[in-house]
């Protein structure tokens, strides 16, 4: 679904991302772990097109996506899932989610399956955004990013700041989005233990390039705890 290739980008002279490559697959969950500071964030702002790449280059469902815009890229199935959540505070639940379908008709209603997904979210239609909990506004930040029913879904670290029950129920919506088989999923996690239950594929990421990378089941004979941990 989303294929790249030794893509490099720079902030001023400093080098960020070197030479990464990865893919994802339907059906899957890839994982990116790494300290802080690594380039994950950045990584994932340039597969949006929020930062352009300097060299490399990226594939989407087969065509190529670097040129294109992200509102081009949301439109071709990319959801996106920003660190600190970027919720509209002012406007409501349902208003927000309809962002998410803002290149679609304004008749297009919200899909059903979103309050199936989140249903504390059905309660709180006419709620402003800035009112709801930490854990009720990542909610919706990941059902505005799957209103218009995308083709992968990436997310910046879902968890931060996040009660733990909630973090088990937006555990469950993503394996179960990964199971239904026509969406992969590019999930950036601190959180280990998380990110090691849900992972189908995992990459480490230090200093802007991958050190470690191969299917989850090998996570904890590979010593991945270790080598992500502060």
């Amino acid at each position: 679904m989303l294929n790249v290739k030794n893509i490099n980008q720079y902030y001023g002279g400093s080098h960020i991302l070197r030479d990464v490559s990865l893919q994802t697959r339907l059906g899957n969950v890839t994982v990116l772990l790494g300290r802080n500071g690594v380039g994950k964030t950045t990584l994932l702002k340039s597969l949006m097109g929020l930062v352009p790449i300097k060299t490399g280059s990226i594939e989407f469902d087969g065509k190529s996506i670097e040129a294109a815009t992200p509102y081009e890229r949301a439109r071709a199935g990319m959801g996106y899932v920003p660190q600190g959540r970027e919720i509209f505070a002012r406007l409501t639940v349902e208003e927000n989610l309809r962002m998410g379908l803002a290149y679609k008709s304004a008749s297009t209603p919200v899909p059903a399956e979103l309050f199936e997904l989140f249903p504390v979210l059905k309660q709180m239609l006419g709620r402003r955004g800035g009112d709801l909990s930490g854990g009720q506004q990542q909610q919706l930040a990941i059902a505005r990013a799957l209103a218009a029913k995308p083709k992968l879904l990436i997310l910046d670290e879902p968890t931060e700041g996040i009660q733990p029950s909630i973090i088990k129920d937006i555990g469950r919506v993503i394996r179960m989005l990964a199971d239904r088989g026509d969406m992969a999923i590019l999930l950036v996690e601190q959180y280990y233990d998380f990110a090691e239950e849900l992972a189908d594929d995992y990459l480490v990421m230090e200093r802007g390039e991958f050190i470690a990378r191969g299917p989850g089941s090998e996570m904890q004979a590979k010593g991945i705890r270790q080598l992500v941990s502060i």
